[in-house]
């Protein structure tokens, strides 16, 4: 035990540098998770067995001792259980969903055989705002839960990825990044420009789901996707979690307008100790259908119209090396395959025969296309997951404690990346009167050679998929590497030997020299008190916090392509969260209960950061500090954002004749990111909810609810956007140099705001086999925070306002289907259901035509325009006559139009669908899910067909001939479409080389690469098999054993996007619809063994 305690201690000081907690303050905890587990007298063990009406027993049925909640178990494959009851026990609770719970006095008896009647899921709890439990049966509001068991279907680091499919209305998007980041909206997009994310709450602290990566990362430029904050959320400590939305929301105030996912982690129970080990191993492998297919015809060059000395189309010159020779030279400093055709006759010079280093140096190789493509590049990911939990409690204490460890080798080379994860949870009740509690999480992560984002060097995904030779073999740039660690790239900025790059690095090169590392160190968790001051009344006061502590480094070699380069980052992120609140709960009469809620909740968070970078290039190659700048360096750019809300808050819900239930709530904000005088805002709800399903005395409908809900809820305007602040350039000689930024700022901002109604209606038949959950909402955000264009003269180029309005409007369907449930076999579905329409209403005024939310490379952007969904793609599009056809000019190509809409990133609709099925002692569970509609642009398409790349860039003609050929040798292609006059077109086009083909997004208008995003995907499957409780009867210590096969991401079953996941993203943001150097998705299978204690 004092093992245990010093250990403790350590993590708490390890994880900053900075006191967090007091020694009085950490033996405290530590006296609270350890010291009050005491012997008890006067127990008893009893035993039983329970079965449904038809004799079969119910496996993983809840037994709980009414009189101590913290005190049970679940029954056995055999339906069987053990429970050892404390003195002031009589009641035994035994409930399972499905059916209809029991109370069973205990007297004299210690065994008990029961039966459960099949009957309505109204008894299940559910964890709303604040923590407050309430049984679904007296909801008015929209709320769907989520068990931990079903998150951890397949094990899985990021446990928000694992959210796909599960939540209706919950849209996940993330960038296939090792350890990268994911962004989590509800219900829509409902700001323009500022913050769309749900906001998480465990156990009722507010966790920062923020990401550290750049602007330039989020709108497709080069750098490094560092994550979300949710994935230091631990899934095997996940119990349960609950999504609220709309009306559900609204007690959060300023922070619930996009939605909470609320989470309940896993606590001890009193006098059940119990171990619990996990293992797990899982493998990754690409999938080649989100991978760039090359061309395997053609190589380097641009094109064909330049020779040898000899003749050969697509060569540079004659033989370097041995004059009069017939052997030309590759044109490596061109990066695309437009060259010539491949014919292994023809021996060449290509970069290898430019490396004094190569065993190819000064010789020639035959023109062939490489045998080992890009994909070669890509290593299969390992990941491996440890964790262990004990937990237990005496008379008056309960504990967890669990360790996690995660190790991830990811499919880009050195990619690791390294995360521990300790929780610790406890509570005492010395009395009927008082109740203390904490949980806490420590994360320490740290990572390296995270992957490249974007447009640039970073990124090798911009090599392989945009401009690229598919004569050079990437295992080749691999030895070349390896040989001396120096960069030997196929792309050569001349004819000399060893030439430097001219736009691209060796790929291996700059994943092992010019790679980053980043570490965090994270505590969240909360110290709760609870007083019952009489048995309907009580008080709890909660002190909560969140701090993460990051450091980020990034390198660039000295013979990079963009010269040597070294950065260094660290940020500070502290929240802290204080409340009070009283609830209040009494039976008014026989036909009517009242409960009140009332409190106070006190939220300050700090940001700090300062960041540091060289000048210029690096003096010493592989010296990688600030201090080896060639340049003086700039001064180091450092900031600090204190943010404070007080917040007022209350609720009341009346229930009356167990039949209608009304809810109310308010909230009042005070915010320092608004103006004084103007930073105080009500949000308020009220919701009702009546059961009718009784009324209709129909033995085939167990249960029916109409609710209808409104609600107001906020969206905080952003730190430092009232005062305008000055940005520091870098100084002029030794004077120092201050601007002002191009942005007007605004000392009359307000919030956004939501307004939001919803009616639903929830049903269950046949004894809980069918049931469904059906809601409609309509949200309107107005009081946007957006930019507005003003004139020059003022020094500014634009101005913060509050105006314009977004509405998100549409369905959703959750419904569970049991066809099958016998004592060996059971067969369920579960399907979740969405669809949105979202409007931008309006702006600023007539003559504000759009907001740009972001500018992409290729000359498109995505906008905001009233009368159009968020998120319109803007730029060159396809002139149509009125048939719908496209219209081609006199030179054969197609006619463009500037700034047209070509596209928009909302889908029409999206669901998942999963499946269950258990035989015995096997579980199998599959999960499908899918988004329709929606449009992306794809700079790698558009690039990769320019440069001729893709597989759509060979091929034959309306001739039988290759495209590629001369147009005197019946080469050429004509588009299909129309002439101006109307008639067809019959236009052939040149091919030969990149300037004049027509694919891609160059020659052609960017919406020749928009494409639809749908997808469906087999997401997940399992196959567990637990072992027989019987084969350890005998045994003092193994309690069970699990084992499990798992997959995720198996097969993509639809898509019509070529060579990439349509779910792959730049980062997290309000920026989508655009792919660029997109990395191919993963398909994972492993296994896990669970061992119980």
């Amino acid at each position: 035990m004092v093992f245990l305690k010093f250990r403790v201690f350590n993590l708490l000081i390890l994880f900053s540098n900075k006191t967090i907690f007091s020694m009085k303050q950490v033996l405290f905890v530590v006296l609270i998770l350890f010291g009050g587990i005491s012997m008890t007298f006067g127990q008893k063990l009893v035993s039983g067995t329970v079965l449904d009406g038809a004799g079969d027993a119910v496996i993983g049925a809840n037994v709980v001792v009414k009189e101590a909640p913290g005190i049970g178990t679940i029954t056995d494959i055999n339906g069987m259980f053990q429970l050892m009851v404390p003195a002031e026990g009589k009641t035994l609770v035994v409930s399972y969903i499905g059916y209809e719970a029991q109370e069973i006095e205990i007297g004299g008896q210690t065994k008990f055989d029961l039966v459960l009647r099949e009957g309505q899921v109204l008894d299940e709890v559910v964890v709303t705002a604040y923590g407050i439990e309430r049984k679904r049966n007296d909801l008015s509001i929209s709320a769907q839960k989520v068990t931990g068991d079903e998150v951890n279907q397949v094990r899985n680091n990021d446990f928000v990825s694992a959210l796909s499919g599960k939540v209706a209305g919950l849209s996940i998007r993330s960038s296939n990044n090792m350890g990268g980041s994911t962004n989590v909206v509800l219900r829509g997009t409902k700001s323009i420009t500022g913050n769309n994310q749900a906001l998480f709450i465990v156990d009722g602290v507010p966790v920062s789901n923020s990401t550290l990566n750049s602007s330039n990362v989020t709108r497709g430029f080069e750098g490094y996707d560092y994550g979300s904050g949710a994935a230091d959320i631990n899934p095997d400590d996940i119990d349960n979690i609950t999504v609220l939305k709309g009306a559900a929301a609204a007690l959060y105030g300023s922070r619930g307008a996009n939605g909470v996912i609320l989470i309940t982690t896993k606590k001890g129970r009193r006098d059940n100790f119990e171990v619990s080990l996990n293992t797990g191993l899982t493998f990754g492998k690409i999938d080649k259908s989100t991978f760039i297919q090359h061309q395997k015809e053609y190589g380097a060059g641009y094109g064909q119209d330049y020779y040898d000395y000899s003749g050969n189309p697509g060569f540079n010159g004659s033989d370097l090396f041995t004059p009069g020779t017939e052997a030309p030279y590759v044109p490596f400093t061109e990066d695309a395959s437009f060259g010539a055709k491949f014919d292994p006759n023809l021996l060449v010079y290509d970069w290898r025969a430019m490396d004094s280093k190569s065993p190819l140096f000064g010789k020639p190789s035959p023109w062939v296309a490489a045998a080992h493509d890009a994909s070669a590049f890509f290593e299969t990911s390992v990941s491996s997951n440890q964790s262990i939990s004990i937990q237990g409690g005496g008379k008056t204490t309960t504990f967890k404690i669990g360790f996690t460890r995660n190790d991830e080798k990811g499919m880009m080379p050195n990619s690791k990346l390294a995360k521990n994860m300790v929780s610790i949870a406890g509570a005492i009740e010395p009395n009927d009167k008082f109740k203390f509690s904490t949980a806490l999480n420590f994360t320490n992560q740290g990572a390296t050679g995270r992957y490249g984002s974007g447009y640039g060097n970073t990124n090798a995904m911009t090599m392989f998929r945009q401009w690229w030779q598919t004569n050079v073999d990437v295992l080749d740039q691999k030895e070349a590497f390896e040989r001396f660690r120096q960069n030997a790239t196929w792309n050569l900025s001349g004819t000399e030997v060893d030439a430097s790059p001219i736009f691209w690095d060796n790929p291996y090169f700059v994943r092992y020299i010019n790679y980053e590392n980043d570490s965090r160190n994270r505590i969240f968790g909360n110290i709760q008190a609870q007083y019952n001051i009489i048995p309907e009344l009580s008080i709890v006061g909660r002190v909560g916090a969140d701090m993460s502590f990051d450091k980020q480094e990034e390198r660039r070699g000295k013979t990079s392509v963009d010269l040597g380069y070294y950065s260094i980052y660290n940020r500070s992120y502290q929240e802290y969260n204080y409340d009070l609140f009283a609830n209040f709960n009494k039976d008014l009469s026989d036909i009517l209960n009242l409960n009140v809620v009332a409190g106070t909740n006190i939220r300050r968070s700090y940001i700090s950061s300062i960041f540091s970078e060289t000048n210029s290039d690096l003096v010493v190659d592989g010296l990688f500090t600030i201090a080896n700048s060639k340049d003086t360096p700039n001064p180091p750019s450092e900031s600090y954002i204190p943010v404070g809300v007080d917040g007022l808050f209350a609720t009341a819900t009346l229930n009356a004749w167990k039949r209608l239930t009304l809810d109310a709530t308010i909230r009042r904000d005070q915010s320092t990111t608004l103006p004084d005088g103007n930073n105080t805002y009500i949000y308020p709800s009220v919701s009702l909810g009546y059961n009718f399903g009784d009324l209709l005395n129909q033995d085939w409908i167990d249960y029916g609810k109409l609710r209808a809900s409104y609600s107001e809820v906020g969206n905080d305007a952003p730190a430092l956007s009232i005062f305008d602040v000055y940005d520091k350039p870098v100084a002029l000689g030794s004077i120092p140099l201050f601007a002002l930024p191009t942005r007007k700022n605004n000392s009359d901002l307000r919030p956004e705001r939501t307004k939001s109604y919803e009616v639903g209606l929830d049903m269950t038949f046949f004894k809980s086999r069918l049931g469904f959950e059906l809601t409609y909402y309509n949200a309107s955000t107005f009081d946007q925070i957006i930019p507005i264009q003003i004139t020059g003269a003022t020094g500014y180029s634009s101005r913060y306002i509050n105006s314009g309005e977004v509405n998100n409007k549409g369905i959703e369907l959750i419904a569970n289907f049991v066809p099958v449930r016998t004592k060996d076999f059971s067969w369920t579905f579960n399907v979740n259901f969405a669809k949105n329409k979202n409007e931008v209403i309006s702006l600023y005024d007539e003559n504000t035509k759009q907001i740009v939310i972001g500018t992409f490379q290729n000359g498109v952007s995505l906008v905001a325009r009233p009368g159009q969904p968020f998120g319109t793609l803007i730029g060159r599009g396809f002139e149509y006559d009125d048939n719908g056809n496209r219209v081609v000019g006199d030179d054969g190509y197609y006619n463009q139009k500037r700034d047209s809409e070509i596209g928009n990133v909302q889908p029409d609709w999206q669901a998942g669908v999963g499946t269950g099925l258990r035989y015995k002692n096997w579980r199998f569970n599959l999960l499908v899910d899918g988004k329709i509609g929606g449009d992306i642009f794809s700079l790698d398409q558009g690039y990769g067909q320019y440069s001729g790349l893709t597989l759509n860039t060979v091929g034959t003609n309306h001739n039988g001939k290759s495209v590629r050929d001369p147009l005197d040798q019946g080469g050429g292609v004509i588009l299909d479409g129309v002439k101006e006059d109307g008639s067809k077109n019959d236009i052939i086009i040149n091919a030969t080389n990149a300037d004049e083909a027509p694919w891609g997004s160059i020659n052609s208008p960017n919406e020749n690469v928009v494409y639809d995003a749908s997808y469906v995907k087999l997401r997940e499957a399992n196959l567990t098999y637990t072992f027989d409780k019987g084969l350890f009867a005998n045994s003092k210590f193994i309690k069970g054993i699990d084992v499990s096969l798992m997959g995720r991401n198996l097969w993509i079953l639809y898509k019509n996007l070529p060579d990439a996941d349509p779910e792959a993203n730049y980062s997290a943001g309000n920026l989508s619809g655009h792919q660029g150097g997109a990395y191919p998705s993963l398909r994972t299978a492993g296994f896990n063994v669970k061992l119980t204690f």
